[in-house]
């Protein structure tokens, strides 16, 4: 399997989203009568269930407070991100300013300053009860480093999620010089839910799910704010990625009857993109430079990567997506742009209509072709014209 690069050494060919396509079904359906819905399992009791099959990014130009309260009733779930500008400062819009406002030559230097606020215990429990006030699941992020101590501080404050998120996530991290998160011990020690990601593997999928994890986050650097590909040259195109993670998730499901879901992550920015991810096997999708173009997001327009403030090795930048409408509009329309990045459930639920696909689990069985010309074929005057899918 794979192609030669050179002498005594081969590559693997992987896939992206533009170059797939889902095959139409011999049997369509009311799109109005397909079952979206998403669960992430709890381990004492019935699972947290989503109307859709949508979280919003753990980034701080996506998700605030008052984001994620709207995405909860929409049906979604936002992951508010503990190490982020609504956790170092009382009046995160003051600094969330000063980023707005930043050339871009100075940005990441800015960021990087901004960053190195200490966070304050107090505002993560405080950030949680205002999301749970607002009556929808609550979900929040850290690194694997500080999970211990603030996913203890989260659940405590009334968290149903915790997620565990780093560039790169493994089961086996060594260092010296700091002390590596028992990923086992800490699943069986929180009382919520863990997610855990990213990773992109087969195996490393497998070893994840083994210590309990509620869900996996699926893509290494896909995002429209993150350099990592750039920055490190790491990185597995989505497709191939949510294939390989999917079939862990079924071998992992035949060996020992536990369903534990996978969420691609990162490179999404179009219903189209997030059809094909759900097809490719994801059970859903996180997504966040499409949900930064909501009037409701707090970088009004301006995204950037969860590792654009790291001290050493900045792995993101600002980046300016623009504000297209409220987040109501781009979950469910009607769209009143050309490009797909509204009605993203729209999309899904008509995607899978065409397919004949009832649930999500059918979805994942759609049949996709490699298709290189997709957006391109038949489109030259979108082309010229940069309208459309030329966007």
């Amino acid at each position: 399997m794979g192609m030669w690069i050179g002498k005594n050494r081969k590559a693997r060919v992987t896939y992206g989203f533009d170059e797939i396509a889902l095959v139409p079904g011999s049997v369509t359906i009311n799109p109005n009568e397909v079952d979206i819905s998403f669960e992430i399992p709890r381990r004492d009791q019935g699972p947290l269930k989503l109307a859709i099959p949508v979280l919003a990014s753990a980034m701080d130009g996506v998700v605030d407070v008052r984001f994620a309260i709207e995405m909860g009733k929409l049906g979604g779930l936002a992951v508010l991100n503990l190490e982020g500008i609504q956790t170092r400062y009382e009046n995160p819009s003051e600094v969330l300013h000063k980023i707005l406002e930043a050339d871009k030559d100075g940005v990441t230097a800015l960021i990087q300053k901004i960053y190195q606020e200490p966070i304050k215990k107090d505002l993560i429990a405080r950030r949680v009860r205002e999301i749970k006030a607002g009556g929808v699941i609550a979900a929040v992020s850290s690194i694997p480093q500080k999970a211990e101590d603030y996913g203890r501080i989260a659940a405590d404050a009334g968290a149903d999620v915790f997620v565990v998120q780093s560039t790169v996530s493994t089961v086996r991290h060594i260092s010296t010089e700091y002390k590596s998160l028992d990923l086992e011990k800490f699943c069986s020690s929180m009382p919520i839910p863990v997610i855990v990601g990213n990773t992109v593997g087969f195996d490393v999928t497998v070893e994840i799910m083994r210590c309990g994890v509620a869900a996996v986050l699926v893509g290494v650097g896909p995002g429209a704010a993150c350099t990592s590909r750039g920055v490190l040259g790491l990185g597995v195109p989505q497709v191939t990625a949510t294939v390989d993670c999917a079939a862990a998730r079924d071998y992992y499901f035949k060996q020992t009857g536990r369903y534990v879901p996978i969420i691609t992550d990162g490179g999404m920015s179009k219903g189209g993109d997030v059809c094909k991810a759900l097809a490719c096997g994801a059970d859903a999708v996180m997504v966040g430079s499409a949900f930064a173009k909501a009037i409701e997001a707090p970088g009004l327009g301006n995204h950037w990567g969860m590792a654009t403030p790291h001290a050493n090795l900045p792995r993101g930048t600002r980046i300016r997506v623009g504000t297209t409408g409220p987040l109501r509009q781009i979950l469910f329309g009607p769209a009143d742009i050309d490009d797909g990045s509204q009605n993203l459930v729209g999309a899904i639920t008509t995607c899978m209509g065409n397919v004949g696909a009832m649930n999500l689990r059918q979805f994942q069985e759609t049949e996709i072709i490699i298709a290189p010309s997709i957006k391109t074929e038949g489109k030259l005057f979108q082309t010229v014209q940069n309208v459309g899918m030329a966007r």
